[in-house]
């Protein structure tokens, strides 16, 4: 891989790897449970940014996978690929995510960042985008429902950060964190009020 190739794809790996790590420790209610008005859960995030990236490397390259993704047929439920159903397991869709992470990485491995694909549900002036457009995107793609993990899964047990032994926060004990969130929550009060 060239050098600027390595960067996108290990950038990509890493929010990729930090949204699967966010089922590590909870239970399968935990990981499926709606905790947003709109439904979003941890599983749901997982199963969606596998698919979605399926898509982005294999079939806009000339790739697809062949691997039937249901939830994507036009006779679909909407947000079926947001949520696991009962009868998808946690190990079905963490399964799913490393098949189609292979094939994200084999498709990346495989060609120039100039190689131009064709997206068929881009508008038209959008729809050849470079290798290196859709590894950009994806990687937004990618942080933003990581983001969404975080915020699920601190909601849920307090656990944060990229990974474990990675918060990303300081080294303060709960009594500040306490404190801090107190002086966040005062500081939106008076300007409310203001």
């Amino acid at each position: 891989m060239t050098d600027e190739k390595a960067v996108l794809h290990r950038y990509l790996t890493t929010a990729r790897d930090a949204l699967l790590w966010k089922l590590e420790g909870l239970g399968e209610y935990d990981i499926r449970r709606p905790m947003t008005p709109t439904g979003s859960n941890l599983l749901g995030l997982v199963k969606h940014v596998a698919s979605v990236a399926d898509g982005y490397f294999g079939e806009v390259f000339g790739r697809p996978s062949g691997e039937p993704l249901p939830w994507f047929d036009d006779d679909a439920e909407p947000n079926g690929d947001m949520y696991a159903t009962t009868d998808e397991s946690r190990d079905d869709i963490v399964a799913l995510h490393h098949r189609c992470w292979a094939r994200v990485d084999a498709t990346i491995e495989a060609l120039d960042l100039d190689a131009v694909g064709h997206v068929s549900w881009w508008t038209e002036a959008h729809s050849h985008p470079t290798l290196q457009t859709i590894i950009v995107h994806m990687i937004a793609e990618t942080n933003r429902h990581a983001g969404h993990a975080d915020i699920i899964r601190e909601t849920i047990d307090g656990v944060v950060g990229l990974r474990e032994n990675v918060s990303n926060l300081p080294e303060e004990d709960a009594t500040w964190w306490d404190g801090y969130h107190q002086r966040v929550e005062d500081a939106a009060r008076v300007a409310s009020s203001s």
